[in-house]
């Protein structure tokens, strides 16, 4: 029973092992690239947007063509998002550099616009919360934060995605680090468990 058991820590673990070490290696090299071929790797992700749009837009083109439960002006809502979709596509795939920059900006005013909002949010919450200072000072630096950001959304985009891409850089590294660790945990676990006495 315990052999079994030894045997099947030892495969967990190793499993574990094997998907930290691969995780935290993609994660290290996509970091690398994000901060090594910023422009690069934004054109590829926003490559990649251009084809799940192109997907969609043939997905909602075949729902509104042969769905049948359907009624008519949802068949034809379906085509028209389906058509939009590609159209965006097709567009993003003609310039991928003006996409990119685009849809950074996008995404960054997205982000400020929504701060300023979590900030008047929390501006309004502000007698019913217990801790008044702590409540101000967070909705008045959110609506900081967010006003700074739509007034320079292109220094915010390419500090945003430098973040990013250290963040990856750390993350994969840790992951990496866990996966060499983790042969100790599985030792301790085998000893703890009497597994080792039985090998």
């Amino acid at each position: 029973m315990s052999e079994s058991l030894a045997t099947e820590a030892k495969s967990l673990f190793k499993s574990i092992r094997i998907t930290l070490a691969v995780s935290g290696v993609i994660a290290l090299i996509a970091g690398i690239v994000l901060l090594v071929w910023p422009v690069k790797s934004a054109v590829i992700v926003t490559g990649i947007f251009a084809t799940y749009l192109v997907i969609a837009g043939l997905v909602y083109i075949g729902l509104g063509i042969f769905s049948q439960k359907k009624g008519g002006w949802a068949r034809v809502g379906h085509i028209a998002l389906g058509l939009l979709y590609i159209v965006a596509g097709v567009i993003a795939f003609a310039n991928l550099g003006a996409a990119a920059a685009t849809l950074a900006l996008v995404v960054v005013i997205f982000i400020g616009i929504s701060w300023i909002v979590d900030g008047v949010v929390s501006l309004s919450l502000l007698g019913q919360d217990g801790s008044r200072v702590w409540t101000l000072l967070y909705a008045l630096l959110s609506i900081i934060a967010g006003i700074i950001v739509l007034f320079s959304p292109l220094y915010a985009a390419t500090v945003l995605w430098l973040v990013f891409g250290i963040s990856l850089v750390v993350l994969g590294i840790v992951q990496i680090v866990r996966a060499v660790t983790l042969g100790k945990d599985s030792k301790d676990f085998a000893s703890a468990t009497g597994a080792d006495r039985v090998s």
